[in-house]
């Protein structure tokens, strides 16, 4: 089901924990050339979806569903509190890739102070997390301590975006680098991203992204309603013993983990 090859990856660059230049972060969003989707669908060999599949999707719908109409007063004191406090947008919007290469809009409750991300976009590392801690509104705080800041990624499921478990989303500029680092970090891109994955439930955020990308590998070749359900419960219980036992989040714009140690082998789809 799943591979490992032997042969070291290359070091990143030092650049990957320095400050960009703001030019060439905008020059990465928009690389010239064939979308993220054509050239995935140039190297990826046909793919023909497993029946579990659609059963995944269907209670992707079911629960993400019901969890928007149970949720939904809780989802209008959040956005009246995130304008009230500290303006307009209530949302976040973030470019990320998804499926097959395709780039969609992903939504979060905004945690940080208008157009931060205009501000935080040229760094990585160190210098992002520090800069980012100065951005974190109030609410944003409380938000992102009791992992409500995620619950708009609920409309991303329900639109097909995204799935309630799979590998997370990275954004497009991020996904370019991890390729060229980790050739087969393309072949994530066989199911939706999830709001949480297997990966987040085994490693740590300092984890090494070839490690994080063997445990995306092993779910998306074992997936399951059982490993599926596993996973939404391992995350229910993640997110009560963070919010009742005080230790929250991580926080945000944590260092990326360090350069991948070897390459992950191919997934089995």
């Amino acid at each position: 089901m799943m591979h490992r090859a032997t042969s070291r990856e290359t070091q990143p660059s030092s650049e990957m924990d320095q400050a960009r230049e703001p030019s060439a972060a905008a020059e990465a969003l928009n690389p010239p050339g064939p979308s993220l989707a054509e050239r995935y669908a140039q190297i990826a060999h046909e793919y023909e979806p497993r029946s579990i599949d659609t059963l995944l999707r269907a209670l992707d719908v079911a629960i993400a569903g019901g969890a928007v109409a149970t949720a939904s007063p809780v989802l209008a004191a959040v956005a009246a509190a995130v304008r009230i406090t500290s303006g307009a947008p209530v949302l976040y919007r973030g470019r990320r890739v998804g499926r097959a290469g395709r780039v969609f809009t992903m939504y979060k409750f905004r945690t940080l102070a208008p157009d931060a991300e205009s501000r935080l976009g040229p760094y990585l590392g160190d210098v992002l997390s520090r800069r980012t801690e100065d951005e974190v509104t109030p609410i944003g705080r409380l938000l992102r301590a009791t992992y409500v800041d995620e619950l708009p990624q609920l409309w991303n499921v329900l639109r097909g975006d995204m799935s309630l478990v799979g590998p997370r989303p990275i954004r497009p500029t991020f996904f370019e680098e991890l390729c060229e680092q980790i050739p087969q970090y393309w072949q994530r891109l066989v199911v939706r991203p999830g709001m949480t994955g297997f990966a987040q439930m085994r490693l740590s955020r300092d984890q090494a992204w070839s490690e994080k990308l063997a445990h995306d590998f092993e779910y998306i070749a074992d997936r399951s309603v059982h490993l599926y359900a596993r996973v939404l419960m391992e995350t229910g219980w993640r997110v009560v013993k963070g919010v009742f036992g005080g230790r929250g989040r991580p926080p945000l714009g944590a260092p990326p983990p360090p350069s991948p140690s070897r390459s992950p082998g191919s997934a089995t789809v």
